[in-house]
């Protein structure tokens, strides 16, 4: 295990990105690549990072952030190639934005604490927007996110202007509201309109989330996991009793639902 910076490791990563698109030597496939076409490879490595880390596996998330890491060269060599920037200035550019959002850490401003420097983090971002003219709270704010991560992101944002449910109870009572929405919908309403009054509950939910501190995203990844996990068991026990799915009805696929639920 390497225990100190290794620049030599990089300079090779960049060479060894540059070879790949060598327009006489390269890889076919690394040559044909755009932007676009490698753009949903960065957001699944940066989901695989999530995983791992979520497992616990250090020695996989070794792996899936030299997968990360690539992807982020990969895109700075086909910037290069155009003329529009290298690998040093993503480096320089992240090393300028962290000293500049951390003046109590490299500058002589003083902060009391986390929620202090939050403050101040966004306050400095609202700097940097009104500076590349996205002047609006909402401006920065990426429509590529997952949907439940971009509806927290959103709360998050307009509660910097106090646009916000003022405590837990009242986004709470907003999702019980929004449910009652969707059941008139569902009772009455178009598909269209069905499906309008879920995603204002989901994003409800999304921002209760956000109240509790807690990341949707990461909440619902858990409940798949869990339901894909009890499922198993339930399919285990099914195949087990050598009859059909068919032959088990609902009530005895809750009896097995409800027994895989105690053993864990």
């Amino acid at each position: 295990m390497t225990t100190k910076a290794d620049p030599a490791a990089l300079v090779e990563l960049l060479g060894v990105m540059a070879r790949l698109r060598d327009r006489e030597r390269g890889c076919p496939w690394d040559l044909e690549q755009t932007f676009a076409t490698i753009a949903p490879y960065t957001i699944e490595e940066a989901y695989e990072v999530a995983d791992a880390i979520e497992r616990n596996d250090l020695a996989d998330l070794k792996d899936e952030l030299g997968d990360l890491l690539f992807q982020v060269v990969f895109h700075a060599r086909m910037a290069e190639e155009a003329g529009a920037f290298a690998f040093a200035d993503v480096a320089r550019a992240i090393c300028d934005k962290m000293l500049r959002r951390h003046p109590h850490v490299f500058g002589d401003q003083e902060v009391a604490g986390s929620a202090q420097q939050s403050e101040r983090w966004e306050e400095i971002k609202r700097e940097e927007r009104a500076a590349y003219s996205r002047t609006g709270v909402l401006d920065d704010v990426p429509v590529g996110l997952p949907a439940l991560t971009r509806a927290a992101k959103l709360g998050k944002r307009a509660a910097t202007v106090n646009f916000d449910w003022p405590d837990i109870a009242g986004v709470r009572a907003k999702v019980d509201e929004e449910l009652a929405e969707v059941d008139a919908a569902v009772a009455s309403g178009t598909r269209d309109e069905i499906a309008a009054e879920l995603g204002d509950l989901l994003f409800s939910v999304a921002n209760l989330s956000r109240h509790l501190d807690l990341d949707a995203e990461t909440c619902l990844r858990s409940a798949n996991e869990r339901f894909a996990r009890r499922f198993r068991a339930v399919e285990r026990d099914v195949t087990a009793s050598g009859e059909p799915w068919s032959s088990h009805d609902a009530a005895a696929l809750d009896a097995l639902w409800r027994r895989a639920k105690a053993a864990e």
